[in-house]
């Protein structure tokens, strides 16, 4: 009887995911726990499982269709795993050669009976070898596909501690090329003067960043405020350092750290940035659960650092590596995107020279880090070169006020251009 393959739940809040990349196509053999197929939500990538060994009988939701929770997508018919389907016709095989070759003995002292025995002794043989599927059906879809995998973040001592490189292909090995869905996103050909356009549905994570965006804009009282931060003394104490910390912990020494380490000692002088509001109440929190920006796979993902206050340099680095790699491989948990209290988005690795960034619901701050630049400065009445950054506070004016705000940025200003004010706690 076939087994039914059913979209598992996800999260407690998720009741709907869109088909991704079917791994394994209808008359495959699968082995339990062998991952089938990818589905996607609007917060991370999961991939289904076998629940048993067999063979895929049936695919009812092609890639890019929508399918609700304990919906099902699929039937497996169970029948042994693998190995021993192959092992099966191995024996099968060995039997049809062992045949064979006595059929070939007994014709040599019968030569007049030869003829006759030989083409059927034959035949089990060409049954057991396995028959390849044609090229034309294994061949992948021209069309581009309707998810592909991305690469994104990558941890790196360059500017802001973290680099997230543009979204590029992610390598898929040849037998998944093999197994692409031959349907592709529709295309509107000869539009505009013979001009093609072509349409893709929007991924459930693409919806839901637009969703959440929109929101941020309607329901908070969003403004901006900027400020410019003098980064030599932490490219100087990163520069004398970095070595040591590299050999010591195995990662190296970024600019990342010193901003979360600077955001929560400014998030402890001005508690409100740090709150939310929850209907007419407002609640500050007494821990600080940092989200740090990122371009995952499918879109921006925003992992948290939990209890960030209590982590060190290299804990931070180590983690923001951590989650960085899984965001690129569309691997991290529902539990590690929830949550958080403060935000942290560096625009500046794209070269981002100054912008404003959107807060977080319910968050109420987001900090934007962006390009270095040397620049010309006064400093005690000389005009000098020194390594910039504009600095920008978005936060929601409804509990946050603009005094606030400005002492909140001043305060992370202060404390980079001083870094040994984070150790001495003044």
């Amino acid at each position: 009887m076939a087994v039914e393959l059913k979209v598992p739940a996800v999260g407690e809040s998720i009741t709907e995911v869109q088909i991704g990349q079917w791994l394994k196509q209808e008359g495959q053999s699968t082995e339990q726990d062998e991952n089938l197929v990818e589905i996607e939500t609007d917060k991370a990538t999961v991939e289904i499982a076998a629940p048993v060994a067999g063979k895929i009988s049936k695919v009812l939701k092609q890639t890019g269709e929508t399918a609700l929770v304990g919906e099902v997508i699929g039937y497996i018919e169970p029948g042994g795993d693998a190995q021993a389907s192959n092992t099966a016709q191995h024996e099968l095989h060995a039997a049809a050669q062992a045949q064979a070759a006595q059929t070939i003995h007994t014709s040599k002292s019968k030569p007049a009976e030869s003829a006759a025995p030989a083409q059927p002794a034959a035949a089990p043989e060409r049954k057991a070898a396995p028959q390849p599927a044609p090229a034309a059906q294994r061949a992948p879809a021209p069309a581009a596909p309707a998810s592909p995998k991305s690469a994104a973040p990558k941890s790196d001592d360059g500017e802001g501690g973290l680099v997230i490189s543009p979204e590029v292909p992610r390598a898929i090995p040849p037998s998944r090329e093999l197994q692409k869905p031959k349907a592709a996103p529709a295309m509107a050909a000869n539009v505009r003067g013979g001009r093609e356009e072509e349409a893709v549905p929007m991924s459930p994570i693409r919806r839901r960043i637009a969703q959440r965006l929109v929101e941020a804009q309607h329901n908070a009282a969003l403004l901006t405020t900027f400020n410019e931060v003098d980064m030599t003394a932490v490219i100087a104490l990163r520069n004398e350092h970095k070595q040591m910390f590299l050999e010591k912990y195995g990662i190296k020494l970024g600019f990342m750290s010193f901003f979360v380490k600077a955001a929560i000692d400014a998030l402890k002088v001005v508690p409100q940035v740090n709150a939310e509001i929850r209907g007419t109440d407002i609640v500050y929190h007494n821990y600080y659960d940092i989200g740090i920006a990122v371009g995952g796979g499918k879109g921006l993902v925003v992992p948290v650092l939990r209890d960030a206050d209590r982590m060190s340099f290299a804990e931070i680095e180590l983690t923001i590596a951590d989650l960085a790699h899984r965001a690129r491989d569309n691997s991290l948990q529902l539990e590690e995107l929830q949550g958080g209290t403060f935000t942290i988005s560096n625009g500046g690795v794209y070269g981002s020279m100054l912008s404003t960034p959107i807060i977080n619901p319910p968050q109420s701050g987001i900090l934007g880090l962006h390009s270095v630049q040397d620049r010309p400065v006064a400093r005690e009445g000389e005009v000098v070169i020194r390594p910039m950054m504009y600095l920008a506070l978005t936060y929601d004016h409804r509990i946050v006020d603009g005094q606030g705000a400005v002492t909140c940025l001043k305060r992370i200003k202060e404390v980079i251009e001083e870094p040994m004010r984070m150790l001495v706690e003044v």
